[in-house]
């Protein structure tokens, strides 16, 4: 075939209706993965909270990438270890079997932008507690600024920045260093 005969076929060829489906084809297989890649975000969203509220901290230290941070304030965490560190000493002597009656926390407003095998999420989060009287009351406000990673083909926490609002980062660090035993 000629070159000027070639051209037209080829027209033709990308105007069929099976041409016209390879491209839409791919952008909704990118779609579908977008939209896969936010949910599973989310859920490790929300497995971070409930393993917290379970004090299961492995399955808390596993959300986090190989060199993963959580950071709150000047308090940086890196790496499994670090993290298992943090929990362990904010929560020491967690017997097998705990069930948490004590505190729970609500995460709200997820938002997920998802680059290819990177992301950036922003969360709410608020976290009620038992006062010594039996009544829940509100402890901790704040946010949650995320950069995430697909690690072995899975979703991590790549860096975890919380942010109390209320109380202030200050009140909150006071708390925590009291918790931690003034460390």
């Amino acid at each position: 075939m000629k070159r000027a005969a070639l051209i037209p076929a080829l027209l033709v060829a990308l105007a069929s209706p099976a041409a016209a489906k390879v491209p839409r084809l791919a952008m909704l297989e990118a779609q579908v993965q977008r939209v896969e890649d936010e949910i599973a975000i989310r859920r490790i969203i929300i497995d971070y909270s409930w393993a917290l509220d379970h004090r299961d901290f492995e399955t808390y230290a596993a959300l986090f990438g190989s060199d993963g941070e959580w950071i709150n304030g000047s308090l940086v965490r890196k790496g499994h270890d670090e993290i298992m560190q943090l929990l362990t000493g904010l929560y020491p002597n967690t017997p097998a079997n705990y069930v948490n009656r004590e505190s729970l926390h609500i995460i709200t407003n997820i938002e997920v932008s998802v680059s290819g095998d990177q992301a950036v999420a922003h969360t709410r989060h608020l976290l009620l507690k038992r006062a010594p009287d039996g009544h829940i009351v509100p402890s901790l406000a704040g946010r949650y600024d995320d950069e995430l990673i697909r690690e072995n083909g899975k979703w991590r926490f790549k860096r975890r920045v919380d942010n109390p609002i209320m109380p202030t980062p200050e009140e909150w660090g006071a708390i925590m260093r009291a918790r931690r035993g003034g460390k």
